[in-house]
């Protein structure tokens, strides 16, 4: 299947595509923040840059795109037009993310993946509620945590 746009305008879109500071990586930054929480953006000492770190409970949330990081969700579907790229970028993204996982483990950091069908879709969940979870995680001594609608452990590709 051929692209609908031209390769001018797809370059743009892609370009425009945020790395950092996306809307659902400010909404968990909102929550936390109003609930008290201090923290430091994407420390690149740090394994993979985690989008928040929280240094004083030495834990680490990442907020994943279910697209870009393979979750099998509602939001994702692998696109129609350059199938093959896509796996292909989809499934390096998944491997990195395993690798990163387990630096961070290794310096005894604990970590949070917060999926973007938290946030936003049909499995959408209370923004307190989220709140709620991962100030309860925060607190706690548990290692590894995995917020993500009704498919926490579901990846594809994998």
């Amino acid at each position: 299947m051929t692209d609908r746009i031209s390769r001018e305008a797809r370059s743009r879109n892609m370009a425009a595509i945020r790395g950092k500071d996306t809307k659902p990586e400010r909404v968990v930054r909102r929550l936390l923040h109003r609930r008290g929480y201090r923290f430091r953006l994407h420390d690149s000492r740090l394994p993979g840059k985690p989008d928040i770190v929280l240094p004083k409970w030495h834990a680490v949330i990442f907020v994943h795109g279910c697209f870009w990081h393979g979750h099998g969700c509602h939001l994702f579907r692998v696109p129609a037009s350059n199938t093959g790229f896509w796996v292909t970028k989809i499934c390096g993204n998944i491997e990195r993310d395993r690798i990163v996982l387990r630096k961070l483990q290794e310096n005894s950091w604990r970590i949070a993946v917060v999926w973007e069908c938290v946030l936003k879709g049909k499995t959408r969940t209370d923004p307190e509620d989220l709140a709620q979870r991962l100030s309860d995680w925060i607190q706690s001594d548990e290692a590894v945590i995995t917020i993500g609608g009704d498919t926490d452990e579901k990846r594809l590709f994998v």
